[in-house]
């Protein structure tokens, strides 16, 4: 568990952006239970996490003109409850972090992993996400 003063400021970088944090399973299970497109960012204290994944999920969902209906995120190392539930529905895919999940209708359609997030730019992450959000969000 990380304390919760190093972890605010990025807590209130995401939720600035529009996410809603969620802290349990059961906000996870309602959240996924939902009719349409819900994009889950899975937060975490690396350098990655800070420099592109979460100014590319703002910058893509800022500027794409079809966006998930719901946009949430829990962050690794400190919600357990909730990441680990997200992590359940992500399956096959390992736990990651920082990562990105698309669902529509509750069931997973588009990941992120984090290796797909190091070494690339905010922008890369960004324009990927727009052409995800074009092919599955109304």
């Amino acid at each position: 568990m990380y304390p919760e003063h190093l972890v605010a400021p990025m807590r209130a970088d995401i939720v600035e952006g529009g996410f809603k944090e969620l802290k349990s399973a059961s906000e996870v299970d309602q959240v996924l239970a939902e009719k349409g497109t819900t994009l889950v960012f899975i937060n975490s204290v690396c350098g990655c996490s800070a420099r592109t994944a979460r100014p590319g999920v703002k910058e893509a969902v800022w500027n794409s003109a079809k966006k998930p209906e719901h946009l949430v995120t829990v962050f690794a190392g400190v919600d357990q409850e909730a990441t680990q539930k997200v992590r359940e529905y992500h399956l096959p895919y390992p736990p990651s972090s920082p990562s990105v999940a698309l669902f529509k209708d509750g069931e997973l359609v588009h990941f992120v992993e984090r290796h797909h997030i190091e070494g690339r730019s905010a922008e890369m992450i960004a324009g990927h996400l727009e052409m995800v959000f074009e092919e599955f969000c109304a």
